[in-house]
């Protein structure tokens, strides 16, 4: 029997608000998990939101599916989705599959969802609320500076009820797509995006009582020195350096009340489900594009770094057939999902060398968790162009930088990334190793353009192809 799927999309979320002993208040997620498995570190295959949403539908990797950086951010003939790759929903649609999306696309620029495999489509939530958008705000801050830029908000609390807002009408659209498709005899695959907790960390004053700021606190990456580390990241900082502790608090308090709102949104719709006697027959799966470094390294929102911050996300499945209640420290990428949810569906599978299902994972987490230990991600810069590469594998992560000196970290002994290893001689044959791993990626998954930098000039990384 082909299971229902209700796909919950955040945006900016860290994967980290799902810890059990995080402040950050989120009862529906936490039953989810309860009921499920939550991969703890999974991971975006890139640091913005349309790479990484091009790389969910596709199962490809940034660089095969052509979108490199967000799509507002180029001229039309740049960063243009391939249409010649089929996406999960065109694949569960051909299976049989009632599908409908609902709240935030920005994988391409035609938002003609129909075309890849969505059957029902949200009227533009975000032009609703935009409809509604008196408030009064009782708490905000501003970045302001350099000379000549414009200042704009970093966080803040208004009066506006979240269901005014982008959470709260994406959900209404999803909750009329389900009260027909539970109706119904077809399976089902409902999908609601939200752009919550997206910068500017704006909340509702309801949410925001829930914590006392000044008892959040911060992790002990804030105060980062960045020294031994790109010079960039230090650059990207500075903006953020006149921050007070105390702002730095009401601004994590802000994102937490944010990530509140959303739970609270998301868990109408599984009560829905569950109203309805269909729980059990519904695979939900719970994740984010990217996250967001909060302050981590003093620095906000993504871009630039290639902290876990922003590459770990949230990752939550439940539903028929799936172990519960497990926590995993296995590794999955964003990208990993498609193939995924084709499997879960019984429909076509999505052929390519990029990503692989994680459905025995999710059936058998203890035992199959050694077989998901490595990680790859590519970045290609916002706006300012540059290259990154991160790859992990088990504890270590290498970050291959085409625009500084790398990164070498080893997150199980420094999960805050304070200590850069890369030029301690004891750990060349992990740098080694990992870019071996590398290069076996860009050789498989056909990256061309890393595949032939042998131009000595460009000889950037570590070691090269031919490391052994």
């Amino acid at each position: 029997m082909q299971p229902n799927i209700l796909f919950l999309m955040t945006d900016q979320m860290q994967g980290r608000v799902l810890d059990p002993e995080h402040p950050c208040i989120t009862p529906n997620f936490d039953k989810l998990a309860a009921r499920g498995v939550r991969i703890r570190n999974a991971y975006t295959t890139n640091a913005v939101c349309s790479p990484a949403r091009a790389s969910l539908m596709t199962g490809l990797l940034p660089h095969s599916h052509g979108v490199l950086t967000v799509t507002h951010c180029v001229h039309d003939d740049q960063c243009k989705l391939r249409t010649e790759h089929p996406h999960f929903a065109q694949r569960l649609s051909e299976a049989g599959y009632k599908t409908g999306y609902f709240g935030k696309w920005h994988v391409e620029r035609s938002n003609e969802l129909n075309k890849f495999g969505w059957q029902v489509v949200d009227p533009n939530p975000k032009a609703k609320a935009k409809q509604n958008s008196t408030t009064q705000i009782s708490l905000e801050k501003y970045i302001e500076g350099p000379e000549g830029y414009r200042r704009s908000i970093l966080y803040g609390v208004n009066d506006r009820s979240p269901d005014e807002r982008m959470c709260g009408l994406t959900t209404m659209a999803a909750s009329e797509f389900l009260g027909d498709a539970l109706d119904g005899e077809e399976p089902w695959c409902c999908f609601a995006s939200v752009i919550e907790p997206h910068d500017p960390f704006i909340c509702g004053k309801e949410a925001f009582s829930l914590y006392n700021a000044e008892d959040i606190e911060l992790q002990p990456n804030v105060s980062d020195d960045l020294k031994g580390r790109p010079g960039l990241y230090r650059k990207a900082a500075r903006i953020f350096e006149h921050l007070t502790t105390r702002e730095k608090k009401e601004a994590a308090a802000c994102y937490y009340a944010m990530v509140t709102e959303v739970d609270q949104q998301f868990g109408r719709l599984i009560d829905q489900v569950e109203a309805a006697g269909q729980l059990d027959n519904t695979v939900i799966i719970l994740t984010s594009d990217h996250g967001e470094l909060l302050g981590s390294h003093g620095i906000y929102m993504k871009n630039v770094t290639g902290y876990e911050e922003v590459y770990n996300i949230p990752m939550v499945v439940a539903g028929p057939g799936i172990a519960e209640g497990q926590v995993t420290d296995a590794r999955v990428g964003l990208h990993d999902v498609a193939p995924t949810l084709t499997e879960l569906g019984q429909a076509e599978p999505l052929r390519n060398e990029d990503s692989r299902s994680f459905v025995p994972l999710l059936q058998n987490p203890e035992g199959e968790s050694a077989n998901f230990t490595q990680g790859y991600a590519e970045y290609y810069g916002t706006r300012y162009w540059f290259t990154q590469r991160i790859i992990w594998d088990g504890d270590w992560k290498l970050c291959w930088n085409g625009f500084d000196f790398d990164e070498l970290y080893n997150l199980r002994e420094d999960p805050f990334e304070l200590n850069n290893r890369i030029e301690e001689p004891d750990c060349q044959n992990t740098v080694r190793k990992l870019m071996k791993q590398a290069w076996e990626i860009i050789r498989r998954t056909n990256d061309h353009s890393l595949g032939g930098s042998e131009y000595p000039v460009l000889r950037l990384a570590p070691f090269g192809p031919a490391v052994e």
